[in-house]
């Protein structure tokens, strides 16, 4: 993909990860176990991995996503009445960035 490609595979998984973590409801799924985890962890994964894959510093990338996943996790326990701050969305969130970050960093090639 080209840089341009991965630009915008950055911008948009970044607007989805605000989205997903800052509205006010809920997202659906919620009968399935653990189902909000594993969307935790693919939201940061995939920002994790096309931020490395667009070069970003790696230590940058994760220390605003940590940050992000701490301060989302907050914002939903305190200002988002219909949400809930939980300790293990934001275990995954951070699971995510790991996962993101190594998946990127093993491809044999990386854009230029």
């Amino acid at each position: 993909m080209s840089r341009r490609g991965w630009q915008i595979a950055f911008a948009l998984a970044c607007v989805v990860n605000v989205i997903v973590l800052y509205s006010p409801d809920s997202a659906p799924g919620n009968d399935i176990p653990h189902a909000d985890k594993v969307v935790h962890l693919l939201l940061f994964a995939a920002v994790a991995y096309t931020g490395t894959m667009l070069r970003l510093p790696l230590g940058w990338l994760a220390t605003v996503l940590v940050l992000n996943a701490v301060a989302s996790e907050l914002v939903q326990h305190f200002w988002l009445p219909q949400r809930s701050g939980d300790v293990f969305d934001a275990v995954a969130d951070v699971t995510g960035v790991a996962l993101g970050a190594w998946l990127a960093t093993a491809r044999p090639t990386r854009p230029t």
